[in-house]
């Protein structure tokens, strides 16, 4: 559907269809403002407990649940900080998911048995819709398998999920292009457990001071408890094929990448190249990247390009690393968590 033009009889009947499919406990993935979420009744455990199961995600990994309007915390969190109330009248709706402490409502299947609830309220005019006419809160991690990329388009969402869920609504490609920034504002200083479109220099002029969340210790692989929050794990976000991170000045990229391609001579190599960046003879594959100078030209077009390469069969994958300013330190975050470094 046209997310410009909802008042159309298809895309009526299209939201009440998904509306009804969201109330009976089914599953749904739609569209938001970041990536398309697998949505499930966050009132529901049963719901929730068919979004593991699609997924193939681990219990220790919780999930956001996406409102439709500040009204719906009303039973849903113990309470709203001041500096939380500062950050929903600057960037909700948007792709900013604040970590609250939450009531009995929210089961521990959602939140991974942690105490907090993350809670965002998308830009996009069809997820607002949608969660408006389910009258529910949606549970909603990205629609794709566990660990995987993560979906942009219906089509992603039809690679990974065709046949284990009830319905996708369709409204075209993801405006950011990577997921939310999650926050917890109740600390001081704040803390981002995950970069996002939202940035800290947003955050600290508008609330204070917040610091990026840094593991103590080395992350595993399999958890022994529930994570703080989500996006945290050690490994997301991946490519089937081996994803290779390559950092560099600008003027440089061309020739590392053109030697990283070498050194995997013999493999069918794919390459994430920015606009800016002349081709490595070697490479097998080239994906049209966005320009250097606008990261949220790459961030939108950072899982799409992924996951054509993975299309193109490449064996291996070479990824620029950009600086981590802006919107730039969310792609560095997804992609140190899906690759190895070159």
């Amino acid at each position: 559907m046209d997310a410009e033009h909802l008042e159309t009889a298809e895309a009526q009947d299209a939201l009440q269809h998904a509306a009804r499919i969201l109330r009976a406990g089914g599953l749904v993935a739609l569209p938001t403002e970041t990536v398309y979420g697998l949505g499930a009744n966050a009132l529901d455990e049963a719901a929730v407990a068919r979004i593991f199961a699609a997924k193939q995600r681990p219990k220790w990994d919780p999930v956001i649940v996406h409102i439709a309007g500040e009204a719906m915390l009303e039973g849903l969190v113990e309470e709203v900080p001041e500096a939380a109330r500062l950050l929903m009248k600057a960037f909700w709706p948007g792709p900013l998911t604040l970590l609250l402490r939450r009531t009995a409502a929210i089961s521990d299947a959602v939140t991974a048995g942690r105490p907090l609830v993350g809670v965002r309220m998308p830009a996009h005019p069809v997820a607002l819709e949608l969660i408006r006419r389910a009258g529910v809160p949606v549970a909603a991690p990205s629609a794709n398998t566990f660990g995987h990329t993560s979906p942009t388009t219906a089509a992603h969402v039809l690679e990974d999920l065709d046949g284990r869920i009830d319905a996708i609504v369709d409204a075209g490609p993801a405006e950011h292009g990577v997921e939310s920034t999650v926050l917890d504002p109740g600390q001081s200083p704040m803390v981002i457990y995950r970069p996002g479109a939202v940035t800290a220099a947003q955050i600290r002029q508008v609330a204070g001071a917040v610091k990026v969340f840094r593991e103590a210790g080395t992350p595993q692989r399999t958890p022994r408890e529930g994570l703080p929050s989500p996006g945290v794990g050690l490994r997301h976000y991946a490519p089937k094929a081996r994803l290779v991170l390559v950092e560099a000045p600008l003027a440089e990229l061309g020739a590392r990448l053109a030697e990283a391609a070498r050194d995997w001579s013999g493999k069918r190599v794919g390459v994430m190249l920015p606009a800016e960046v002349a081709a490595p003879i070697e490479a097998a594959a080239v994906w049209a990247w966005g320009r250097w100078a606008a990261p949220d030209e790459m961030a939108r077009e950072l899982y799409a390009g992924l996951r054509a390469l993975d299309a193109q069969r490449c064996a291996v994958i070479l990824c620029p690393m950009p600086q981590a300013e802006g919107i730039g330190a969310a792609i560095r975050d997804r992609l140190i968590k899906a690759g190895i470094r070159g």
